[in-house]
């Protein structure tokens, strides 16, 4: 099993988060991992750059921080993006990425629509 550590780089006063980005979905959540990025699915579409917002949105509540703390670095039109957090350290992100991962594996097998 690969680390959250994989999944970011460390700079000098932030954190920057590798995010493989799948628009269009039924609804955001992060789902687990694309080779050494983390892969969210929004609901936003590609356009006007709302699944970039969206994501943005949701890496922020994981990591805890003000969607303000997190700027897209690069990958704007791309499905891979690089995301730059401030205000959070190195073992937060590891935490809340561990918590997020396994919340996800959780999720794995579980049915799309809920039986009524």
């Amino acid at each position: 099993m690969t680390r959250p550590t994989e999944l970011y780089d460390v700079e000098r006063d932030a954190v920057v988060v590798r995010v493989h980005v799948q628009p269009g979905a039924g609804r955001s959540s992060i789902v687990g991992r694309h080779g050494d990025s983390l892969k969210v699915r929004v609901a936003a579409p590609p356009v006007d750059g709302r699944a970039n917002a969206a994501a943005i949105a949701l890496v922020a509540a994981t990591l805890g921080v003000k969607e303000s703390a997190v700027d897209l670095v690069s990958g704007e039109r791309s499905r891979l993006k690089r995301l730059r957090v401030v205000g959070v350290d190195a073992d937060d992100v590891e935490s809340r990425l561990r918590q997020a991962l396994a919340e996800a594996d959780a999720r794995v097998g579980e049915p799309r629509h809920r039986p009524v």
